[in-house]
């Protein structure tokens, strides 16, 4: 069961059945951030065949798929999923470091350069990587050391969200955290970083790097990679899609009930059940391997913090923010966007999806790659896949 179902258990009977069977359908995939459209896992793949933008040989190992129109670079092996390529997460967690925000708050972050990974004697510009809602700096556990190879990597959790501070109250907004991101390069990294955002967290890097320059004329943002970036904090947002609009009102309502205490606890304790995170973590990922334990502890882990509530609450109910089709212009730095193309919640025939597959032949700063067969969370849904384009991208990148 998923968090609207959960919903849907709270919700008065008689509201429930003055919607339509469509509005209720629609409802389940667009309540909270883990909103899929409902799928027969499987039958999918019998009823689709992908030709995907990169394979797995024997070892593990992928190479590009050389027939994939998404494909433009050369067939290459490099390291992928193998797990001597995943950071553990003991080593992980204990590494962490704190950094007091605004004088009060306690955020937590990694940074690279504390463990004694393999690295190249040509290091390319700092890379900050941002995760979306419900994750934490584990999520990149499978992409830290590849990126360490040539890179100092640093993590942050956004307030609200794994170990950093969840403030019983506070008021979640885009901006809060965009500015988070920037005192965050200006105080801690202080050198030009190419932030790398799944997402809200690629949102809230939007609007970092869309932000005026600070007095001082440094430039803090020096690239910016998109893995399937959110129009919004949540889905009030995405008012151009008929899948909004037909339940709109019903959003309101959801917005209403979970401001009344008892019921916003009652739905929060479904949702992060771990049967019910897998079952949402299942619907959201293309590659279903990646769903493991761990990955469920990883969710599930801060979902117990106090103020943990009180951040979901406010998230899912609180304004949109800014949206980046707006933004987007502002932005003259190189940009990379990664989008997997099976993805219920930013769906590429959505609003969101068609904007930024239009992106490339709007402006050249861009780069866009389709991932196929990768759902919402691309770089733990399918590292090799980000990792085969997201490197290149790197190196290619003009030196400071």
């Amino acid at each position: 069961m998923s968090a609207t179902n959960a919903l849907h258990s709270v919700v008065p009977s008689h509201l429930q059945t003055q919607a339509s069977a469509s509005s209720q359908s629609v409802l389940q995939r667009t309540v909270t951030f883990f909103t899929p459209r409902t799928r027969k896992l499987n039958s999918y793949h019998k009823n689709k065949r992908l030709i995907p933008a990169c394979v797995f040989n024997n070892d593990r190992r992928f190479i590009a798929n050389s027939n994939s129109a998404s494909t433009t670079t050369p067939i290459s092996v490099v390291s992928s999923d193998a797990a001597d390529s995943v950071l553990d997460l003991a080593v992980l967690k204990k590494t962490c470091r704190k950094w007091l925000w605004k004088g009060q708050y306690a955020i937590n972050y990694f940074v690279s350069s504390d463990l004694d990974l393999p690295q190249s004697s040509q290091t390319g510009p700092p890379l900050l990587l941002v995760h979306g809602f419900g994750a934490s700096i584990p999520h990149w556990r499978r992409n830290i050391k590849t990126l360490a190879h040539n890179h100092t990597v640093y993590a942050i959790d956004l307030l609200g969200f794994g170990a950093s501070d969840k403030p019983p109250g506070f008021s979640y907004t885009m901006e809060t955290w965009s500015q988070l991101i920037l005192d965050f390069l200006d105080e801690v990294i202080q050198k030009p970083t190419v932030l790398i955002g799944n997402s809200v967290g690629s949102l809230a890097c939007v609007i970092a790097a869309s932000s005026p320059q600070p007095d001082s004329g440094q430039t803090l943002v020096q690239g910016l990679v998109l893995l399937n970036c959110a129009g919004g904090m949540n889905n009030k947002a995405i008012v151009d899609d008929w899948r909004i609009k037909l339940i709109l009102p019903v959003l309101w309502l959801v917005d209403l009930l979970l401001k009344q205490k008892g019921i916003a606890s009652a739905i929060f304790e479904r949702v992060k059940q771990r049967e019910n995170l897998r079952d949402i973590l299942l619907s959201v990922y293309g590659n279903k391997e990646s769903v493991d334990e761990e990955l469920v502890e990883i969710i599930r882990e801060p979902a117990n913090d106090v103020g943990a509530l009180d951040a979901f609450v406010s998230i899912v109910t609180g304004p949109p923010g800014p949206n980046p089709v707006q933004l987007m212009p502002r932005i003259s730095l190189p940009v990379l966007v990664l989008w997997g193309d099976q993805d219920p919640f930013t769906p590429i025939d959505g609003p969101v999806g068609k904007y930024f597959s239009s992106l490339p032949s709007l402006q050249a700063n861009v780069k866009l790659f389709m991932l196929e067969g990768v759902g919402h969370c691309p770089h733990d849904d399918k590292p090799g896949c980000v990792h085969e384009k997201l490197l290149p991208w790197l190196a290619s990148l003009p030196t400071s």
